[in-house]
């Protein structure tokens, strides 16, 4: 038995041996290349998505090849190997019909690109920045910064809002006056903010005009273009900036108010 031990480890166990030291070192290498990958795209800005998908791709394909090679140089016989994987793939693609949605979700945004890594979007309910797309979720942190992982399927046949598509977006603000309220003087005084915003892009036009006799206000509908990424910026100036100048000019905004009368009868 010790005889038989000391061939095989003579044989077999030198072949194991030399299997790990090119398996480590092939992963060490594919590692290594990967993070060249990663920094040419970096260098050369390549689309951050279809740079990540391709580092996958490059890590798994060079990594399984690698394994695959080892597996026939140790004597087993991958072609057997192989039928075994393709006779348990029906049973398993039965069993997995939800991730294969997510593989064919997956693959319809990395080829239609509704979206890239960095958009901000709306879908399945849920807002935030797309951080990573991978070939079975994708990865949405939102403004609060919590990660949200959507399935791939359910993302590729549902409505995806993208805030990031364009580079300019219009922000549309409704303001109330009182109907006591001087309507010439308040259309004056938002437009003549609107003019001054540094932000707001005044060849694209500003619309400021009365949009509804609404129970107890008139509306005044605002609508002024920005790029996208000056959108709550500009938001957030005209509602505190219009509210300063109201008051300044003793223009009332109305507020919802209940009458109680009391019949003593």
């Amino acid at each position: 038995m010790w005889q038989n031990i000391l061939s095989w480890l003579a044989t077999e166990g030198i072949k194991i041996v030399i299997a790990i030291a090119i398996l480590v070192v092939s992963f060490v290498v594919i590692n290594w290349i990967v993070r060249l990958v990663k920094k040419w795209c970096i260098k050369t800005n390549f689309d951050a998505t279809l740079g990540k998908v391709l580092r996958h791709l490059i890590n798994w394909a060079l990594k399984i090849t690698v394994v695959i090679a080892l597996l026939g140089y140790l004597g087993i016989d991958t072609a057997g190997i192989a039928a075994l994987v393709a006779s348990l793939g029906l049973g398993i693609g039965l069993a997995v019909q939800g991730s294969l949605a997510n593989i064919a979700g997956g693959v319809l945004l990395i080829v239609l690109r509704p979206l890239r890594v960095g958009d901000f979007i709306e879908a399945q309910g849920v807002s935030g920045t797309v951080e990573d797309i991978s070939i079975f979720y994708t990865y949405i942190t939102t403004p609060d910064n919590k990660e949200i992982v959507v399935p791939n399927g359910a993302l590729a046949n549902g409505n995806i809002i993208n805030y990031s598509k364009k580079d300019i977006r219009r922000v549309d603000e409704v303001f109330s006056i009182s109907y006591s309220a001087d309507f010439a003087r308040a259309q004056q005084i938002i437009t003549d903010i609107c003019r001054a915003h540094a932000l707001v892009l005044q060849d694209n036009g500003i619309t400021c005009r009365m949009s509804a006799h609404s129970a107890s206000s008139i509306d005044i509908t605002t609508r002024v273009w920005v790029n996208s990424a000056d959108y709550w910026t500009v938001h957030f100036d005209l509602l505190e900036q219009v509210k300063a100048k109201f008051d300044e000019a003793g223009i009332e905004i109305p507020f919802t108010q209940i009458d109680v009368h009391v019949d003593n009868k």
